[in-house]
């Protein structure tokens, strides 16, 4: 991961789903503005994706669950920065099962948190 400071964080797009989703899950475990902004600066240069398909999947269920992974991290004993890493670097170490791929057409073996940000940024061109 590239390492973080102050002056390498910038303003990101805000959250759609401040109740549930990433942004309303997080609340219960760190500053929530923080968090959505350092998961935001790491999930897309790890997926490649746009900023608009990370919120996209930040603001959806699979955002909830990855929020889960961080709290996770945090109980550990982690900081919030070192937590949201770990959980990128786990969700980029999975992969899409034939299942899933089944499942959501998104295609076998690409890293789970990739497939995911794109499913949710297309499943949004959809809407």
């Amino acid at each position: 991961m590239v390492p973080r400071t102050e002056e390498t964080i910038t303003m990101t797009l805000p959250a759609n789903n401040t109740e549930w989703g990433f942004f309303g899950t997080i609340r219960l475990h760190a500053d929530q503005a923080e968090a959505w902004e350092l998961a935001m600066a790491t999930i897309q240069p790890a997926t490649g994706c746009p900023e608009a398909a990370v919120r996209d999947f930040l603001d959806s269920t699979h955002g909830r669950h990855f929020a889960d992974d961080v709290a996770n991290g945090l109980f550990a004993g982690l900081t919030l920065a070192a937590a949201i890493d770990a959980a990128v670097a786990r969700w980029m170490g999975w992969t899409i099962s034939r299942r899933t791929s089944r499942d959501t057409g998104i295609p076998h073996g690409l890293p789970y948190l990739t497939g995911f940000v794109t499913h949710c940024e297309i499943m949004a061109d959809v809407a």
